[in-house]
């Protein structure tokens, strides 16, 4: 990490690197704790991620306010610059990432008779690889490394691949169990948030790899130099 001649400078880039960590890590957690919910069909923990989806929007508030202050104040330029406009973006992405989690939980008291709906039992397996693109994407943003972003981005066709072969199974299921059709489309949602987190943080990674070498995912595939 290159350090800065106003070391105000690095404390506030520290500090923002901090909020966005922060910021990831609940979002991660929300996923994770709404499928738990969902299983267990427990509408305490439900209740408690949507109300912990309060907290990730005011992280977000502070990360505008602090990027906002750094670029009006200190005038960063190339890579610092790169760094805060991807924390500025990457913070609106972890955003939605915990408004999909509470979308997750809001349909909790909805799904009733979860033990007798067997695709249910495949749901966690596919959240699991959402959030582990999540807590892979805020490593591959605290370690500034721009390989780990690629990483990212290739597995979120497993996760697209799993969606829609669950789509086809819930689909079916809804066939052969016409009672069950109200219940099942609110697993369609749920599978269908999943996979939005997994196209988020397939775009975190993007701009992580943008603020780490200053080209676009996109050009490097057409074999462009990165500028430093």
């Amino acid at each position: 990490m290159v350090e800065h001649t106003v070391k105000a400078f690095d404390d506030d880039i520290g500090e923002l690197r901090g909020l966005i960590a922060q910021m990831g890590g609940l979002a991660e957690q929300a996923v994770g704790a709404s499928m738990v919910a969902l299983k267990r069909h427990d509408l305490a923990a439900a209740e408690e991620v949507i109300a912990g989806d309060k907290q990730i929007d005011a992280l977000e508030m502070e990360v505008e306010r602090l990027a906002v202050q750094l670029i009006a104040l200190r005038a960063p330029l190339a890579n610092d610059l790169r760094e805060v406009v991807a924390a500025l973006k990457i913070a609106g992405v972890l955003e939605r990432i915990g408004d999909y989690a509470k979308n997750i939980a809001r349909r909790v008291p909805a799904i009733e008779d979860h033990g007798d709906i067997e695709p249910l039992s495949v749901l966690p397996a596919m959240a699991a690889m959402a959030s582990k693109m999540v807590h892979d994407v805020l490593d591959a943003f605290a370690a500034r490394d721009p390989d780990a972003a690629i990483r990212v981005c290739e597995s979120d066709r497993a996760v697209d691949d799993f969606y829609n072969s669950l789509f086809r199974v819930l689909v079916t299921y809804m066939m052969e169990n016409p009672a069950s059709i109200g219940q099942v489309a609110h697993l369609l949602f749920i599978a269908k948030n999943l996979e939005r987190v997994g196209d988020h943080a397939t775009n975190v990674a993007e701009m992580v790899y943008y603020a780490a070498t200053g080209v676009h995912m996109g050009e490097r595939e057409r074999g462009a130099t990165p500028i430093h």
